[in-house]
């Protein structure tokens, strides 16, 4: 932990002079006339003054201890804003409120002046963010590694009721967060060739030679934990050229061609995830994927020497956590790195390797369970094909030594499928690692039993769960000011460091008081969200009504179109019947589609359609509206969760992982409407059957419905109002003018097995949501099941993910206070 009293760290009496200095300083700016990004800016620095001085006392206690480390790498990682994080977890929000307004400013709209950091897509780089935050909070000597990207995945715009992609040009005023390490530079090399020699003494070995290369620069973002006595680092990569801008090309009057060379090696850390449709697009994401492996590994290996030059131990010292299957070159290149390069024989470098990396699989998608084509990654990485091929041959060999004369089981679990010669990039992870884990408890039993039963059967015990979880720091503590005041008022401020101790809170749910006061909180919250929806969208919604959510990755399993066609259900039945006894809803959708996506682009446009009917229907004013909310990203979400009275979680059984957004909404008081899917069972098991709305099919159900198969045109025929609202859907009631827009969303349901189940759970969820009309209207019930939700969080804490990974997987334990 870091030498020295906290607050000698924080130093808050000088914080207004830094902030003056920065600004003249380093920024190079006048104090006035008064700007407040300037002022934001100069803020950001003193507070990475401070954060600097910690994290170097962190990394000395690191040194002096000794301790096994934890590299954690991951394609993405999605840690919204950070001055706000950072203020909170440094227990500086007071003193920077009262320097801020000395200043002449709120503190909050400073905040407001930082974008979010474009670093990540949805839930697999936020758990990486809350998995950093709880690393650092809980003193896990560990960093985590991904890409420093100059443009995040898009930023959303809707036009006409579309989704429109611009660039999210984040880091254009630059960032003040984060700190090049130029004396850090490695090599990173693609193409060429592998070539074999004899080495001195005749053995044979290879090397990759004839190869184009590009720099990898490390950049470092500090992430404190709560407290501010332990502050780790995001080491994130950016692509520099190793050619610069050729002169003689410039001389000669091509200006295009004088920096080619320079643009297309950069291309590797400009964009998240690039459409991998075409080759090139393909070839990039590859590049990308290696790219942050090799130069992690670089940094691994230079940090390991600085221990002496012996590989022996090197697990000992070393334990590399694979966020889903993207990184899983890695263990190629780990191999690479040992038998080229220093010298190991191939079994004592497989040792190594499969003691070293543990694997998390976050899907069962078949996009997301990755494969290359051989001549695709033989191209880019020549060796590493090699590399690749052996480990097959050998891991083959094992399998058919306990099994002879099963070639189906040889085929299922080789890594090299021979039938589409194509790299399975989760199986080389799997038979790479000595832990492989799922991030629920259905998710864990579906990888062992449907998607890899071969493998759980050959490596008995090596598959294990560890159930995601969301750092309360950012989700409660600094998300909801109000609820996490009324809460400290009442139990103490313990919880944000041991969140099991909500259980204070089940008694306060009978006190007519608390819940009184937890409802003003929500409201409060709800009045806040109200102003932001107003000013992105130009809608005024009532935060007196029902805040119904469903904000996520646009995408069919997730079933936005199942929200939708309760949406059109209710309108019906408010239309027939004025007079029906249901509460006022508002219904807030957000989530960006992936630009190639037709159908859940198709999606967004059937939400915009519907909330334009509905939200001019003056028989709808005060009963029932319905918003998209463009561009959802951390910072929305640290608006809209809090607001939330009900969390839509409806995803088709058997196809969410986990989901953390559950867990984040169910943590503010919000009741969930779901699935038995992903986390949603152990959180209905945790809050208890009577305070959650469960409904539909369960994954083994899924399971028979599509093997057998079943007629949707059935259902809608023996269903009036299903029939009704997709008939409204399908005859353009919603769109006049383009009658036949949504026409290919209803051949989805009705002529296309209607794969998801949408129209299976139709019924099931209206049901639900019946359920949850009649609750709503009685204020002492709702708020008493929403106090038992947030009182039952406790074991969806990071922390707790946190801790079985470094207990169970990576064999660290946290550093002493």
């Amino acid at each position: 932990m870091a030498k020295g009293s906290v607050s000698d760290f924080h130093d808050l009496g000088s914080l207004g002079e830094d902030i003056r200095r920065h600004i003249l300083s380093n920024l190079g700016n006048d104090l006035y006339p008064p700007d407040p990004f300037r002022y934001f800016s100069g803020l950001a620095y003193a507070i990475r003054d401070r954060l600097i001085r910690m994290w170097l006392a962190t990394q000395a206690s690191y040194y002096d201890s000794m301790s096994k480390r934890v590299y954690y790498l991951s394609m993405e990682f999605l840690p919204g804003r950070f001055l706000m994080n950072y203020i909170t977890n440094m227990g500086m929000e007071e003193g920077c409120r009262e320097v801020a307004s000395s200043l002449g400013y709120a503190l909050d709209d400073l905040a407001e002046e930082e974008r979010d950091a474009g670093l990540g897509n949805g839930g697999l780089g936020r758990l990486a963010s809350c998995y950093m935050d709880s690393i650092a909070t809980l003193g896990v000597p560990g960093y985590g590694y991904g890409i420093l990207y100059d443009y995040g995945l898009f930023h959303q715009t809707i036009v006409g009721g579309w989704q429109e992609e611009k660039a999210d040009n984040w880091r254009r005023h630059g960032s003040p967060w984060v700190i090049d390490r130029v004396e850090h530079l490695y090599e990173v090399r693609f193409h060429g060739r592998s070539e074999a020699y004899r080495d001195d003494k005749g053995a044979l070995r290879y090397r990759w030679v004839d190869a184009d290369s590009v720099m990898a620069m490390p950049c470092d973002i500090l992430i404190p934990g709560h407290g501010g006595g332990h502050v780790t680092n995001m080491r994130l990569w950016a692509a520099a050229s190793s050619q610069e801008f050729s002169l003689r090309d410039f001389n000669q009057g091509d200006f295009v061609g004088a920096m080619q060379a320079k643009i297309l090696s950069e291309n590797i850390s400009k964009v998240l995830y690039p459409n991998d449709e075409p080759v090139a697009g393909k070839e990039l994401r590859l590049k990308q994927q290696y790219f942050l492996v090799a130069a992690t590994l670089r940094d691994i290996v230079r940090r390991h020497r600085k221990s002496g030059p012996s590989f022996e131990g090197f697990a000992d010292k070393v334990a590399i956590q694979l966020n889903d299957t993207h990184p899983t070159i890695a263990v190629a290149e780990l191999m690479r790195i040992l038998v080229d390069e220093e010298f190991l024989a191939w079994d004592e470098a497989w040792d190594i390797c499969r003691a070293t990396f543990a694997y998390t699989n976050h899907t069962v998608l078949p996009e997301a369970l990755e494969t290359w084509p051989m001549d695709l990654l033989g191209r880019v990485l020549p060796r590493h094909l090699e590399i690749i091929a052996e480990i097959d041959r050998r891991f083959l060999a094992e399998v058919a030594a306990k099994h002879p004369n099963d070639p189906g089981k040889l085929a299922r679990m080789a890594v090299i499928d021979r039938g589409s010669s194509r790299v399975r990039m989760a199986h080389l992870a799997i038979v790479g690692s000595h832990a492989v884990n799922g991030v629920a408890r259905l998710h864990s039993d579906i990888l062992r039993q449907s998607v890899f039963p071969d493998f759980d059967a050959f490596y008995p015990g090596k598959f294990t769960n560890v159930t995601n979880g969301v750092t309360p720091r950012r989700w409660l503590l600094q998300a909801n000011p109000s609820l996490s005041r009324l809460i400290t008022e009442a139990i103490g401020p313990d919880w944000t460091k041991d969140l099991t101790k909500l259980e204070k809170l089940v008694p306060l749910a009978e006190d007519p008081a608390f819940r009184q006061a937890w409802r003003t909180a929500k409201r409060d919250n709800k009045k806040r969200l109200a102003r932001y929806a107003l000013r992105k969208t130009g809608l005024g919604i009532n935060p007196d009504t029902l805040f119904d959510v469903q904000v996520k990755r646009m995408h069919e399993y997730k079933r936005q179109l199942l929200n939708v066609l309760h949406v059109v259900t209710l309108y019906n039945r408010l239309r027939r019947d004025p007079g029906l006894a249901v509460p006022p809803r508002t219904v807030l959708v957000g989530g960006k589609a992936a630009p190639g996506y037709f159908m859940a682009k198709r999606i967004i446009r059937l939400i915009t359609a519907v909330g334009e009917k509905v939200n001019a229907d003056p028989a709808m004013r005060g009963r029932l509206r319905m918003l998209f909310l463009p561009n959802y990203c951390v910072s929305q979400a640290e608006k809209v969760i809090p607001a939330a009275d009900l969390s839509q979680q409806i995803s088709t059984a058997g196809m969410e992982a986990s989901g953390t957004g559950n867990m984040k909404f169910a943590l503010n008081g919000a009741l969930t409407i779901g699935t038995l899917d992903g986390a949603n069972i152990e959180i209905m098991q945790e809050v208890g059957e009577d305070n959650i709305f469960i409904f539909g099919l369960t994954a083994a159900e899924v399971a028979a419905a599509r093997a057998h198969g079943v007629d949707p045109r059935r259902r809608v025929r023996d269903d009036a109002e299903l029939a009704e609202v997709l008939d409204m859907i399908g005859r353009g009631f919603f769109v006049p003018d383009e009658p036949d827009l949504f026409a290919p969303v209803i051949a989805n349901l009705l002529d296309h097995g209607d794969y998801y189940c949408v129209t299976a759970d139709y019924r099931a969820c209206i049901e639900a949501q019946d359920r949850v009309n009649a609750l709503y209207l009685d204020p002492d019930a709702w708020s008493r099941k929403s106090i038992l939700n947030t009182a039952n969080m406790g074991f969806f804490s990071s922390d707790r993910a946190v801790m079985e990974y470094a207990r169970r997987i990576w064999n660290i334990e946290p550093l002493g206070e």
